[in-house]
């Protein structure tokens, strides 16, 4: 240092070289702070050009409950007039059936005839439990055809009174639609069990649950969550938004984002978003892409795509497909089969049905039937999800558990009726 500098700075007090040396320190420490926030933005800014767009609804309605077999009687279009007439022709040629007429008061359109043993034996579980309430009664059905493998008209029409309430235009058009569901005797690929019926789905309007959170996590945990299920002609978005802690300051957030389009076998996603803040830590963000014919991981691993697969997000919206579809899924004992395509890799995940449960929500009773996964969560592994689904709500997740490992968890219940857009 030239001895002139030094003479100026031994001349300076000791307290002012500090304070200028705090400054210093100061506005590099400015320079740091701020040129992180900018990385960050351009990094946000960046994510969302790559991201989807945001699909939006407004959720203007509450779901009222309402019975899960009207629900599925209302699903499907009306029957086309040529799958309807073909009930009706047998009984008009056949003498006997005139015969069997002729003593009731008001004409009425003769009972179908019950299909033989063996094409109901296919599939008995499946066409039992999505039967319309306007069909014959299961055990008027199976007494029938155990007095004659071709029941005669006049059978066929004892068996007519024992149907309550049934409409004089109601049973071609449900045999139709029962017999179009039957004809898929083949076993079901996993996460697509109706894919072959044929029968067309009316996929709910957009609907919005919030749900009140709580947890452990290194201690215990409050916070609030939400998933938003919205749709837009064929195309679809599942939004799941989970915040651990006050929301104006979390203590961490994750958004899981599932992009596809409405197909044969329900949901397809196309592409499944992830992102997890931290407080006072940086954003982590990984992307699943679902090609036609394989799964792209996060990690640029490629993986065969086979039919009905899921992502994180998709799965509950998913499950609301099969389990209208096929009520009888959630018969106590039974399995449920769903493909998942989670950041680590794709496999097939089984969920036991445990039984029916009624939770008590803040506002009311609701009865709900509890599917778990069987596998167990570990640390390291891939987090695990059970469900408690509502019938009556239009079969929706009223309450989700996410396991991280045997001590980390978080419980969602919902805390308000569903919310939907009017279609």
């Amino acid at each position: 240092m030239p001895a002139g500098n030094a003479r100026r700075l031994r001349g300076v007090p000791l307290r002012r070289r500090l304070l200028a040396l705090g400054l210093v320190l100061g506005v590099i420490g400015a320079h740091a702070v701020l040129g992180r926030w900018v990385m960050r933005d351009i990094d946000d800014w960046w994510l969302a050009e790559a991201m989807p767009e945001r699909l939006q609804a407004a959720f203007t309605r509450e779901l009222q409950a309402a019975d899960p077999v009207a629900m599925v009687r209302a699903a499907p279009r009306t029957a086309p007039a040529a799958m309807a007439a073909p009930a009706a022709e047998p009984a008009a040629s056949a003498p006997q059936a005139k015969v069997a007429r002729k003593p009731k008061p008001t004409p009425k359109p003769p009972v179908p005839a019950v299909p033989p043993p063996a094409a109901r034996e296919a599939d008995d579980s499946s066409a039992t439990a999505v039967a319309p309430a306007s069909t014959p009664d299961a055990s008027a059905v199976q007494s029938a055809a155990s007095d004659a493998a071709e029941p005669s008209a006049s059978q066929m029409a004892q068996a007519e009174p024992e149907v309550p309430g049934t409409p004089a235009a109601a049973p071609p058009a449900a045999l139709a639609e029962s017999a179009t569901r039957a004809d898929a005797a083949a076993p079901p690929t996993p996460g697509a069990p109706a894919a072959s019926s044929g029968v067309p789905f009316d996929w709910p309007a957009s609907t919005q649950i919030r749900y009140l959170l709580s947890g452990w996590y290194r201690g215990e945990v409050q916070g609030s969550a939400q998933v938003e299920w919205v749709r837009q002609g064929t195309r679809y978005q599942v939004h799941v938004d989970v915040i651990i802690g006050p929301p104006f300051a979390p203590l961490m957030s994750r958004r899981m984002t599932s992009d596809g389009v409405l197909g044969e076998h329900g949901l397809q996603p196309l592409r499944y978003d992830e992102e997890t803040r931290v407080a006072l830590g940086q954003p982590r963000r990984l992307s699943i892409h679902f090609e036609p014919d394989a799964v792209v991981l996060p990690n640029g691993r490629r993986v065969e795509r086979t039919q009905g697969v899921q992502d994180a997000a998709s799965q509950f919206v998913q499950l609301t497909w099969m389990f209208t579809l096929q009520p009888e899924l959630l018969r106590q004992g039974r399995t449920v089969d769903v493909m998942l395509a989670l950041p680590r890799h794709v496999d097939r995940w089984v969920f036991d049905v445990m039984g029916e449960e009624t939770l008590q929500v803040p506002f009311g009773a609701v009865d709900t039937v509890h599917i778990r996964p069987r596998r167990v969560a570990r640390a390291g592994t891939d987090r695990t999800a059970e469900v408690w689904v509502a019938p009556r709500l239009q079969y929706l997740p009223v309450r989700i558990r996410i396991r991280q490992d045997e001590e980390t968890y978080v419980d969602l219940m919902i805390d308000r009726p569903p919310l939907q857009a009017t279609k």
